[in-house]
Protein backbone atom coordinates (compact mmCIF):
# COMPACT_ATOMS: atom_id res chain seq x y z
CA UNK A 1 0.00 0.00 0.00
CA UNK A 2 1.43 3.18 -1.06
CA UNK A 3 1.52 5.72 1.92
CA UNK A 4 -0.70 8.81 0.90
CA UNK A 5 0.72 10.85 3.44
CA UNK A 6 4.02 10.77 1.89
CA UNK A 7 2.35 11.38 -1.40
CA UNK A 8 0.91 14.41 -0.06
CA UNK A 9 3.61 15.81 1.80
CA UNK A 10 5.64 15.22 -1.37
CA UNK A 11 3.09 18.20 -3.10
CA UNK A 12 3.73 20.20 0.16
CA UNK A 13 0.40 21.66 -0.51
CA UNK A 14 0.61 23.77 2.67
CA UNK A 15 2.89 24.98 1.93
CA UNK A 16 1.22 27.05 -0.62
CA UNK A 17 -2.04 27.45 -0.24
CA UNK A 18 -1.73 29.32 3.10
CA UNK A 19 -0.10 32.04 1.35
CA UNK A 20 -3.56 32.84 -0.19
CA UNK A 21 -6.09 31.28 2.17
CA UNK A 22 -6.41 30.89 5.94
CA UNK A 23 -6.38 26.86 6.44
CA UNK A 24 -7.24 25.15 9.55
CA UNK A 25 -5.61 21.65 10.24
CA UNK A 26 -6.82 18.87 12.24
CA UNK A 27 -6.53 15.60 13.42
CA UNK A 28 -9.72 13.17 12.57
CA UNK A 29 -10.70 12.07 15.49
CA UNK A 30 -8.59 8.86 17.13
CA UNK A 31 -5.75 9.64 14.85
CA UNK A 32 -2.61 12.19 15.46
CA UNK A 33 -2.83 13.76 18.60
CA UNK A 34 -6.53 13.92 18.29
CA UNK A 35 -8.71 12.26 21.04
CA UNK A 36 -11.49 9.33 21.11
CA UNK A 37 -14.33 7.27 22.91
CA UNK A 38 -14.94 3.91 22.46
CA UNK A 39 -18.01 3.59 19.65
CA UNK A 40 -19.32 2.79 16.97
CA UNK A 41 -17.89 5.63 14.90
CA UNK A 42 -19.54 6.18 11.44
CA UNK A 43 -18.84 9.47 9.20
CA UNK A 44 -21.38 10.91 10.94
CA UNK A 45 -19.14 11.24 13.74
CA UNK A 46 -16.21 13.04 11.85
CA UNK A 47 -19.10 15.06 10.21
CA UNK A 48 -19.60 16.55 13.95
CA UNK A 49 -16.44 16.73 14.60
CA UNK A 50 -15.75 19.01 11.77
CA UNK A 51 -19.22 20.71 12.43
CA UNK A 52 -17.92 21.29 15.85
CA UNK A 53 -14.82 22.55 14.79
CA UNK A 54 -15.94 25.32 12.41
CA UNK A 55 -18.44 26.44 15.38
CA UNK A 56 -15.89 26.83 17.49
CA UNK A 57 -13.80 29.10 15.21
CA UNK A 58 -17.02 30.86 14.36
CA UNK A 59 -16.47 30.30 10.63
CA UNK A 60 -20.03 30.07 8.55
CA UNK A 61 -18.68 28.84 5.09
CA UNK A 62 -15.28 27.01 4.33
CA UNK A 63 -13.73 24.97 1.52
CA UNK A 64 -13.27 21.65 2.63
CA UNK A 65 -10.54 19.73 1.81
CA UNK A 66 -9.74 16.09 2.02
CA UNK A 67 -6.74 13.48 1.26
CA UNK A 68 -6.94 9.76 1.54
CA UNK A 69 -9.60 8.22 4.03
CA UNK A 70 -10.39 12.39 4.21
CA UNK A 71 -12.16 12.93 1.29
CA UNK A 72 -15.20 10.19 2.97
CA UNK A 73 -16.12 12.93 5.48
CA UNK A 74 -15.56 15.67 3.54
CA UNK A 75 -18.18 14.76 1.24
CA UNK A 76 -20.51 13.05 4.03
CA UNK A 77 -19.96 16.66 5.85
CA UNK A 78 -21.16 17.97 2.09
CA UNK A 79 -24.15 16.01 2.15
CA UNK A 80 -25.36 17.35 5.25
CA UNK A 81 -24.54 20.86 5.74
CA UNK A 82 -24.07 22.08 1.85
CA UNK A 83 -25.03 25.32 3.47
CA UNK A 84 -21.36 25.74 4.72
CA UNK A 85 -19.39 24.13 2.02
CA UNK A 86 -18.14 26.71 -0.71
CA UNK A 87 -16.07 23.90 -3.07
CA UNK A 88 -14.70 20.79 -2.00
CA UNK A 89 -11.05 19.63 -2.65
CA UNK A 90 -11.07 15.31 -2.74
CA UNK A 91 -7.30 14.53 -3.10
CA UNK A 92 -6.67 11.03 -4.05
CA UNK A 93 -9.95 9.64 -2.47
CA UNK A 94 -9.54 5.90 -0.82
CA UNK A 95 -11.77 2.85 -2.29
CA UNK A 96 -12.36 0.34 -4.39
CA UNK A 97 -12.69 -3.36 -3.92
CA UNK A 98 -8.84 -4.27 -2.81
CA UNK A 99 -9.32 -1.08 -0.67
CA UNK A 100 -12.73 -2.90 1.33
CA UNK A 101 -11.28 -5.94 1.75
CA UNK A 102 -7.80 -5.10 3.26
CA UNK A 103 -10.03 -2.76 5.59
CA UNK A 104 -11.95 -5.44 6.69
CA UNK A 105 -8.56 -7.72 7.00
CA UNK A 106 -7.02 -4.97 9.66
CA UNK A 107 -10.12 -4.97 12.01
CA UNK A 108 -10.19 -8.75 11.60
CA UNK A 109 -6.26 -9.21 12.56
CA UNK A 110 -7.25 -6.76 15.87
CA UNK A 111 -10.03 -8.85 16.30
CA UNK A 112 -8.07 -12.11 16.63
CA UNK A 113 -5.44 -10.31 18.43
CA UNK A 114 -7.74 -9.45 20.97
CA UNK A 115 -9.51 -12.49 21.37
CA UNK A 116 -6.03 -14.30 21.40
CA UNK A 117 -4.77 -11.75 24.02
CA UNK A 118 -7.44 -9.47 25.64
CA UNK A 119 -7.44 -5.79 26.06
CA UNK A 120 -4.74 -5.47 28.05
CA UNK A 121 -2.02 -6.76 25.55
CA UNK A 122 -3.42 -4.16 22.94
CA UNK A 123 -2.58 -1.56 25.16
CA UNK A 124 0.72 -3.61 26.28
CA UNK A 125 1.31 -3.64 22.46
CA UNK A 126 1.08 0.00 21.40
CA UNK A 127 3.11 1.22 24.37
CA UNK A 128 5.77 -0.94 23.04
CA UNK A 129 6.00 0.64 20.10
CA UNK A 130 3.66 3.16 19.17
CA UNK A 131 2.40 2.46 15.68
CA UNK A 132 -1.24 3.84 14.62
CA UNK A 133 -3.69 1.27 13.93
CA UNK A 134 -2.48 1.50 9.52
CA UNK A 135 0.98 0.58 10.99
CA UNK A 136 0.37 -2.22 13.43
CA UNK A 137 -3.34 -3.75 12.43
CA UNK A 138 -3.27 -5.48 15.85
CA UNK A 139 -3.09 -2.54 18.27
CA UNK A 140 -6.85 -1.23 16.69
CA UNK A 141 -8.77 1.57 15.69
CA UNK A 142 -8.11 3.71 18.80
CA UNK A 143 -4.03 3.07 18.99
CA UNK A 144 -3.33 6.71 18.14
CA UNK A 145 -5.11 7.63 21.47
CA UNK A 146 -4.25 4.75 23.78
CA UNK A 147 -0.75 6.08 22.78
CA UNK A 148 -0.80 9.27 23.84
CA UNK A 149 -4.08 9.70 26.69
CA UNK A 150 -3.00 7.69 29.67
CA UNK A 151 -6.05 7.71 31.20
CA UNK A 152 -7.81 6.21 27.88
CA UNK A 153 -5.34 3.56 27.69
CA UNK A 154 -6.07 2.25 31.21
CA UNK A 155 -9.80 2.21 30.88
CA UNK A 156 -8.98 0.59 27.46
CA UNK A 157 -7.67 -1.94 29.16
CA UNK A 158 -10.62 -3.17 31.67
CA UNK A 159 -13.56 -2.77 28.76
CA UNK A 160 -15.81 -5.90 28.05
CA UNK A 161 -14.35 -7.83 25.75
CA UNK A 162 -17.32 -9.35 23.93
CA UNK A 163 -19.25 -5.98 24.12
CA UNK A 164 -15.91 -4.33 22.13
CA UNK A 165 -15.97 -6.96 19.59
CA UNK A 166 -19.58 -6.07 19.00
CA UNK A 167 -18.33 -2.48 18.28
CA UNK A 168 -15.47 -2.99 16.14
CA UNK A 169 -17.29 -5.22 14.36
CA UNK A 170 -20.08 -2.87 14.01
CA UNK A 171 -17.51 0.07 12.95
CA UNK A 172 -15.95 -2.07 10.46
CA UNK A 173 -19.18 -2.99 8.49
CA UNK A 174 -20.17 1.05 8.72
CA UNK A 175 -17.63 2.82 7.73
CA UNK A 176 -16.17 0.26 4.79
CA UNK A 177 -19.39 -1.11 3.51
CA UNK A 178 -18.96 -0.86 -0.44
CA UNK A 179 -16.29 -0.99 -3.57
CA UNK A 180 -16.06 2.20 -4.21
CA UNK A 181 -15.56 5.72 -2.48
CA UNK A 182 -17.33 5.35 0.61
CA UNK A 183 -18.42 8.30 3.15
CA UNK A 184 -21.96 9.06 1.34
CA UNK A 185 -24.70 7.58 -0.61
CA UNK A 186 -24.46 8.35 -4.53
CA UNK A 187 -28.42 9.70 -4.42
CA UNK A 188 -27.21 12.49 -1.98
CA UNK A 189 -24.12 13.31 -3.63
CA UNK A 190 -25.82 13.70 -7.12
CA UNK A 191 -28.17 16.10 -5.50
CA UNK A 192 -25.04 18.35 -4.48
CA UNK A 193 -24.41 22.17 -5.97
CA UNK A 194 -21.34 22.13 -4.76
CA UNK A 195 -18.26 22.46 -7.01
CA UNK A 196 -15.86 19.57 -6.76
CA UNK A 197 -11.94 19.49 -7.40
CA UNK A 198 -11.15 15.72 -7.70
CA UNK A 199 -7.55 14.83 -8.21
CA UNK A 200 -6.82 10.60 -9.05
CA UNK A 201 -4.80 8.22 -7.12
CA UNK A 202 -3.63 4.90 -8.30
CA UNK A 203 -3.16 2.16 -6.01
CA UNK A 204 -4.64 -0.46 -3.76
CA UNK A 205 -6.03 2.15 -1.65
CA UNK A 206 -6.58 4.80 -3.57
CA UNK A 207 -8.42 3.24 -7.39
CA UNK A 208 -8.86 5.39 -9.79
CA UNK A 209 -12.41 4.10 -10.31
CA UNK A 210 -13.14 5.42 -6.46
CA UNK A 211 -12.26 9.24 -7.77
CA UNK A 212 -14.10 8.56 -11.02
CA UNK A 213 -16.99 7.08 -9.14
CA UNK A 214 -17.01 10.75 -6.98
CA UNK A 215 -16.68 12.67 -10.25
CA UNK A 216 -20.22 10.59 -11.89
CA UNK A 217 -21.63 11.21 -8.67
CA UNK A 218 -20.88 14.78 -8.34
CA UNK A 219 -22.80 17.29 -10.92
CA UNK A 220 -20.14 20.26 -10.50
CA UNK A 221 -17.03 17.76 -10.46
CA UNK A 222 -13.91 19.13 -12.02
CA UNK A 223 -11.77 15.85 -12.77
CA UNK A 224 -8.16 16.80 -12.89
CA UNK A 225 -7.06 13.84 -15.30
CA UNK A 226 -3.24 13.92 -14.87
CA UNK A 227 -1.48 10.47 -13.86
CA UNK A 228 -0.12 10.12 -10.40
CA UNK A 229 3.71 11.10 -11.79
CA UNK A 230 2.57 14.43 -12.84
CA UNK A 231 1.19 15.52 -9.73
CA UNK A 232 4.06 17.23 -8.20
CA UNK A 233 4.72 20.22 -6.38
CA UNK A 234 4.78 22.27 -9.09
CA UNK A 235 1.60 21.06 -10.86
CA UNK A 236 -0.66 19.93 -7.79
CA UNK A 237 -0.82 23.38 -5.45
CA UNK A 238 -1.43 25.27 -8.78
CA UNK A 239 -4.61 23.51 -9.79
CA UNK A 240 -5.70 23.49 -6.48
CA UNK A 241 -5.48 26.98 -6.24
CA UNK A 242 -6.82 27.54 -9.74
CA UNK A 243 -10.00 25.72 -8.81
CA UNK A 244 -9.87 28.01 -5.77
CA UNK A 245 -10.39 30.80 -7.42
CA UNK A 246 -12.69 29.87 -9.93
CA UNK A 247 -15.21 29.13 -7.78
CA UNK A 248 -15.09 32.54 -5.61
CA UNK A 249 -15.50 34.40 -8.90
Amino acid sequence: MVDAGRVYAKIKVMDHLPKRYSCVVFDRRECGQSGGRIERVTWAHYVAQGKGLLDHLGIKRAHLMGGCMGCCPVAAFAVVHPEMVLSMILYWPVGGAKYRISSHQRFAEHLAFVQQNGLAAVVALVAEHGKPFGGDPRGGPWASVIRHDRAFAEAHAKLDVEQYKLIVTGMAKSLFDRDTAPGAEPEDLLRLDIPALIIPGRDPAHATSAARYLEECLPRADYWDVPVAGQTEETAPARMLEFLEKTAR
